[in-house]
């Protein structure tokens, strides 16, 4: 008679993972994104104060209880906008090298994607204050940097003793830009609401010509 075979041991333990699977990671994410996306375009337009939470996971189709769970609170969702428009900006300051691109990054940016309105939602974003000391903090020094970085590419250095002439003039193209922003953002007001990134580019070099070149 065959001898029967010993069952086999029970099987060795997978260490623990307590991660969570790959699809509800993904899943995340995707809210995760889709809630800064919607928050995004509401600061951008009706401002902090006036935005709420549900209005923005209303926006973005998901339970408003997980703003808390992924940015703590509206002021911590506006504080991550922030964060990701800054590093977008930084971002595009970097590929200044000369008075030449100026204006049409300038256009580019104030006249936005038709498809998402990105740069323009971004700088518009800029212009919003929460009240909130350290996002206050964080969008003052990108505007400073922002001046500075045109400055510089203009031949201002930290120091020089016609620095400050250089840094207002830089200050003001940026303040230009912010302007043209603001004004498209009005309905109705044309031609400039309508205007293509070429039509700005022109009149844009102009201004920079005028106020950031040395004679």
């Amino acid at each position: 008679m065959k001898a029967s075979s010993s069952p086999a041991g029970p099987a060795p333990l997978a260490p623990a993972d307590n991660s969570p699977p790959p699809s509800r990671r993904g899943a995340g994410a995707r809210t995760r994104g889709l809630l800064l996306d919607s928050a995004r375009r509401r600061f951008a337009y009706d401002g902090y104060a006036a935005t709420t939470v549900r209005d923005i996971a209303d926006d973005a189709g998901v339970n408003v209880a997980l703003i808390n769970r992924y940015f703590r609170s509206k002021e911590g969702l506006f504080e991550a906008c922030l964060k990701a428009v800054i590093d977008e900006l930084v971002h595009a300051a970097g590929a200044v090298a000369d008075l030449e691109q100026i204006p049409g990054i300038i256009a580019s940016h104030t006249a936005g994607v038709v498809a998402t309105d990105g740069p323009r939602d971004a700088l518009l974003l800029l212009l919003r204050s929460s009240g909130d000391e350290r996002t206050e903090e964080m969008r003052t020094g990108l505007l400073r940097m922002f001046s500075e970085r045109l400055a510089s590419v203009a031949g201002w250095r930290p120091g020089d003793p016609d620095g400050d002439g250089l840094l207002l003039r830089a200050q003001l193209v940026l303040s230009v830009a912010f302007g043209i922003t603001v004004l498209r953002a009005s309905p109705g007001l044309e031609p400039l609401a309508s205007a293509t990134a070429q039509d700005l580019a022109e009149p844009l070099r102009e201004l920079v010509d005028a106020l950031l070149t040395r004679r």
